[in-house]
Formats: structure tokens, sequence, C-alpha cells
């Protein structure tokens, strides 16, 4: 298979992380948004320079509690 015959799939799937990224991005910045394990910065470096970040963030490093009255 050669990589031309890829591209028609690569490239949706490239542009859904970046939107995934850029979603855990303005998450991680919401004001009633408390990460878990690292700092708002920390997590904002490594969703956007590690590759697959955004699923260890949405899976153990953000808080799902609701919000107390």
């Amino acid at each position: 298979m050669e990589f031309r015959e890829l591209l028609p799939i690569l490239i949706p799937l490239g542009i859904l992380e970046i939107a995934i990224r850029i979603y855990a991005i303005e998450d991680i910045h919401k004001e009633e948004r408390k990460p878990v394990l690292f700092g708002k910065t920390a997590w904002t470096v490594l969703v956007a320079l590690v590759s697959f970040a955004w699923v260890v963030y949405f899976i153990g490093g953000r808080d799902y509690d609701a919000p107390q009255d």
C-alpha cells in the first residue's frame, strides 16, 4: 500500500486530533476546572506537544466533581 493511498484516511485523522487537542486546551483553561496531577500550564504544554497526551488528560488529569454550591 502506497502512502498516497493512505492520505484520505490520515488527513481526517490528523485534523480530528488537532481539534481534540484544541478542545482539551480550552477545557484545561476553564475557570472552574482544576486539573489533577499537574498545573494548567504543564497540562497545556503536554497536550500541545505530546501526541495523545489529551487522552491522559481526559482520563486522569481532569476533575469530574460537580461544582459545589
